[in-house]
């Protein structure tokens, strides 16, 4: 019998348990903080509280409810545990869909036309060809290569930056802090895709909005920790940046006193750009423990010392 603890001080994951139990009819499933957790020999984790790892001896995989995984990645490096991820087709989907929506409130000037609404004015914005907007992607995984692939087959001009080299058809591609300066220059649309990292942390901040051009948007749809707040709403109320569109912060809910609610160059959505399914995700953890069991290649297999 496969022992599963499901582990998250944030969410609630007592949902997969007779999911999981249902696909692997030999498993059994604890639920954080239940004390028989700790006898597990598989972690599958959504933000987990801190120094677990360390505690469960018998411990094989930890493995990500979702395609992220910096929150579950503290502790187990360490540990030489083998980390997971879940890769949906229908978490692509989704976010494919939020991406195009935000640009094109950018690009159709729908963010124009709505804080005209509030002041009762009447002004057309004007109608520009998608040829004429540049949009700029940071982070070329798979979620970044299938945005920009939607991206290109509308007609937008498409950019990419990543760590390292991609190789991308129609999309030009820039790598590392020297291929920075050149992707920021010529985007007028930033979609932050990037995983987090230490590298990554606070990388929407000031010295990165200072180097779009006048009037630039900003789409966060990464991970919350990328964002300096203080720093885009500087940008924001210089006029140097136009507007954004933001889905993840670095504490969720955002605070109800966040300054960010109230600002009409800001689209505020609850975490909600995508997310994988409870079927995709129980389909590939439990795929995966069968894979445990077998000695076979584990699936989506993370580098933990990248970080992704």
């Amino acid at each position: 019998m496969t022992h599963i603890a499901l582990l998250s001080q944030t969410s609630k994951l007592e949902y997969l348990g007779p999911l999981l139990q249902a696909a692997l009819p030999a498993a059994h499933c604890s639920v954080w903080p239940d004390p028989a957790c700790l006898d597990a020999e598989v972690a599958v984790c959504w933000n987990t509280p801190p120094g677990l790892y360390e505690q469960m001896p018998r411990l094989r995989l930890v493995h990500s409810i979702a395609a992220g995984v910096d929150n579950i990645l503290p502790g187990s490096s360490g540990t030489g545990l083998p980390v997971c991820r879940v890769v949906d087709e229908g978490l692509t989907r989704g976010m494919v869909e939020y991406v195009m929506w935000a640009v094109l409130h950018f690009h159709r000037g729908f963010d124009l036309a709505l804080r005209q609404q509030r002041s009762h004015r009447w002004s057309r914005p004007p109608l520009r060809p998608a040829g004429e907007c540049r949009v700029g992607i940071m982070g070329l995984g798979a979620l970044g290569r299938s945005v920009a692939a939607r991206l290109l087959a509308e007609g937008y001009r498409v950019g990419g930056w990543a760590r390292g080299a991609h190789a991308i058809d129609g999309v030009a591609t820039h790598a590392g802090p020297t291929g920075l300066q050149d992707f920021l220059a010529s985007t007028d649309i930033l979609v932050n895709l990037l995983p987090l990292t230490d590298d990554t942390r606070g990388i929407l901040g000031q010295a990165l909005f200072s180097r779009l051009p006048q009037g630039a948007c900003v789409v966060g749809c990464g991970r919350g920790e990328h964002l300096v707040a203080e720093d885009l709403i500087a940008a924001l109320q210089s006029g140097h940046l136009r507007g954004a569109v933001l889905d993840v912060f670095p504490q969720e809910p955002l605070d109800a006193a966040s300054p960010l609610w109230d600002m009409p160059q800001i689209v505020v959505t609850p975490h909600m750009a995508t997310m994988a399914s409870p079927a995709a995700v129980v389909r590939q953890v439990a795929e995966n423990i069968r894979r445990l069991q077998g000695g076979q290649p584990l699936l989506n297999l993370v580098d933990a010392a990248r970080g992704y």
